[in-house]
């Protein structure tokens, strides 16, 4: 089976991803979109997170009814903070007989040398990557990469959290059923406990 993996916080998922994944699995031979949600990503600060199992839960409503998606809680039980290099070498050892590609935007390739041990990703891994405005791909590591002209919205996790602080609405920025555990839970309103 071949499985595209998309990491990120997703605090919270939006319509953004859900678009990126429908466009790939579309546009591809994919034939699964995991998301793998990251307990830690060592380049952000975890002060503005939401529990990783709050954020999983919100992947889980936005995906349901949907079984070419799934959410994945692979890292949580991995040694923190996630490493992608780790993350692929456990499912590729758990699934031998399935094919990982990664997904991720143009503006996190361009990071992908400072990675942990990103010439393993780069030789072992597939990367398809959607473009992102001002992050041109500049393919310098040797990557295999599929480049897809995926439609962008602007939409960032960070202003749906703005929004919410503000007692905006978020409607249409994320699925109903995330919006509606968000608001039940008041997510984002409070301060995140470590």
């Amino acid at each position: 089976m071949k499985i595209g993996l998309y990491f990120g916080s997703f605090n919270p998922i939006h319509i953004g991803h859900l678009i990126i994944a429908n466009h790939i699995l579309n546009e591809t031979d994919l034939q699964k979109v995991w998301f793998i949600v990251s307990p830690q990503n060592p380049f952000k600060h975890s002060d503005s997170l939401l529990n990783e199992y709050d954020r999983l839960h919100l992947v889980q409503k936005a995906i349901e009814g949907d079984d070419r998606l799934k959410a994945s809680e692979i890292e949580f039980s991995l040694p923190k903070p996630s490493y992608t290099v780790h993350t692929l070498t456990y499912l590729s050892e758990k699934y031998p007989t399935y094919q990982f590609s990664i997904i991720m935007g143009s503006d996190g390739f361009q990071n992908l040398g400072k990675w942990k041990n990103p010439e393993v990703i780069i030789r072992d891994y597939p990367i398809i990557i959607y473009e992102r405005p001002g992050f041109k791909v500049d393919n310098t590591h040797g990557a295999r990469v599929q480049i897809m002209n995926a439609p962008l919205l602007e939409i960032s996790a960070t202003h749906i959290r703005e929004l919410i602080k503000a007692g905006k609405s978020i409607k249409y920025l994320v699925p109903p059923g995330v919006e509606e555990e968000i608001l039940s839970f008041n997510f984002f309103k409070k301060p995140q406990k470590k």
